[in-house]
């Protein structure tokens, strides 16, 4: 899938993200495969998935829904760890993502590549690489480097940005007035309910990744029992 077949799919949507750390209730293969489905059956657009349940984890959502995937590994847990090498780079496409999200900011990675290299090994197996930054510098760099497009998931998750309580809609204002209106932006993290979601687009993303808030039954479960609790 080319990236303006992928954009065009995308625009203006929800996509969901399926994925679950070691140790979490729902680290299980077949029951985030269900829920990809399920929010694939709700309107999801695409499925953003792998994390620490890797490749095998991507490949099985590919399989089992009809939307592209957005996948990723997560490899460690403190500096540069999500796609953190061009190998993990290349394997995430060759497992069958349509699109590979890779950590974009400005630190060392593991393997001592370049997020451009990593970039261009993706390109070379035919997927789209999607930056994963905390900062508008970094968003500008990524695309420098040859992302096709960027998500705001690691904003409040580094030293060089302050963590917002909800969504950074400032963040994604910053990087559409400084890279304009051809760049595709996916506002991501900490969107925990329909009103995040309405104003993450009206602050110039082209689409939302929701994961936590529709997927995290824990999660969830937390916060209807903390209203109980009131």
């Amino acid at each position: 899938m080319d990236n303006q077949t992928f954009f065009d799919q995308v625009r203006g949507s929800l996509i969901v993200s399926a994925q679950a750390p070691d140790g979490h209730p729902l680290r299980d293969r077949h029951t985030l495969t269900f829920l990809a489905r399920a929010a694939e059956a709700g309107g999801s657009t695409a499925i953003r998935c792998g994390g620490y349940g890797g490749l095998d984890d991507v490949r099985a959502i590919v399989d089992a829904v009809n939307v592209p995937v957005i996948g990723l590994t997560k490899e460690g847990d403190t500096g540069v760890y999500i796609t953190p090498s061009v190998h993990s780079a290349v394997a995430v496409a060759r497992a069958g993502a349509t699109v590979v999200a890779i950590d974009a900011t400005l630190r060392p990675r593991q393997d001592g590549s370049t997020f451009a290299e990593q970039v261009a090994a993706v390109h070379a197996e035919g997927a789209l690489a999607m930056a994963d930054i905390a900062t508008a510098e970094e968003a500008e760099a990524a695309i420098t480097a040859g992302a096709d497009l960027i998500s705001t998931t690691l904003a409040g998750y580094t030293e060089h940005r302050e963590k917002t309580v909800g969504p950074d809609l400032a963040l994604i204002r910053e990087i559409r007035e400084r890279l304009g209106n051809e760049v595709f932006l996916i506002g991501e993290g900490r969107f925990h309910n329909p009103q995040h979601v309405r104003q993450g687009r009206a602050s110039g993303a082209d689409a939302i990744i929701v994961g936590t808030a529709i997927t995290d039954t824990k999660w969830i479960t937390e916060q209807f029992v903390a209203a109980a609790d009131e």
